[in-house]
């Protein structure tokens, strides 16, 4: 029961964020939206060092000092894992008019789903590669350290439901349709993880590998994307509080809860 809590507890923010839909009227006030980005960044920031990038180093001790090599290779593997992606899939971030990836034909609201999709693709397999170090007590990873991984990433993906089903909404979308988009973009979360867990329990040696992949594949995403988009036009410095703000929470929750 505790792993399929922890498995969609994501899914749980991300769908309660997209219930925004139904009571805000109007698309997200820009400096609040840059707020959110900063936030979801400094959880992502602190879940990759945190979460994955000390604990994969900590499995590799035994390779004394060179116990950052696992670290190092997974970490560059996960940016170019996401790089890959961003240059493939077809997607549209906020404010911006022009597509990213292969030309499609899409709608607006189908490639502003997809660009968020991205997003949780790394944060899905984080998850899982955090609870399949539990399920193989490997590591000294505990329930309650992967427990505050998946509360971390259900926060900040309340923000992100939000931003992708609002804006779908002023498209012209009806509110229901606007919050099933915004909740099918967070679906990619507890699959990612799933199948994460169904490889890293048959391969437990590169688990270090896979903390570190997820590490390097959330750190892409946060530079790539949510910390331009939260730095853009005026009152840039809320994006940076709320970033600090993001990141010290999930810091806490995870030695707290660690």
């Amino acid at each position: 029961m505790s792993l399929l809590i922890g498995l969609f507890l994501p899914l749980a923010g991300t769908c309660l964020g997209a219930a925004c839909v139904f009571f805000v009227r109007n698309q997200i006030h820009p400096t609040v939206q840059k707020a959110l980005l900063g936030f979801a960044s400094g959880v992502m920031t602190a879940a990759s060092v945190w979460s994955l990038l000390i604990p994969s180093m900590d499995m590799s001790e035994p390779l004394g000092k060179l116990a950052f090599i696992p670290a190092a290779a997974g970490f560059l593997a996960g940016i170019f894992f996401l790089l890959l992606l961003d240059r493939l899939v077809p997607h549209l971030h906020l404010d911006q008019d022009q597509p990213e990836g292969m030309k499609s034909s899409w709608a607006k609201s189908t490639m502003l789903v997809l660009a968020v999709t991205l997003h949780n693709i790394p944060e899905g397999m984080a998850v899982g590669v955090v609870y399949a170090g539990f399920l193989q007590e490997y590591g000294g990873i505990t329930l309650a350290s992967a427990l505050a991984l998946s509360i971390g990433i259900a926060i900040q993906n309340f923000p992100e439901g939000a931003i992708i089903s609002l804006p779908v909404k002023s498209e012209g979308m009806s509110r229901a349709k606007a919050f099933w988009m915004g909740a099918v973009s967070g679906a990619v979360e507890p699959a990612a993880a799933v199948i994460t867990i169904l490889i890293s329990s048959r391969i437990i040696p590169i688990l270090p590998y896979l903390l570190s992949f997820a590490a390097g594949a959330m750190i892409y995403v946060v530079v790539e994307e949510l910390i331009p988009e939260s730095a853009q036009g005026d009152h840039s410095n809320v994006g940076t509080l709320s970033f600090a703000v993001g990141f010290v929470i999930m810091m806490i929750l995870d030695v707290a809860l660690g």
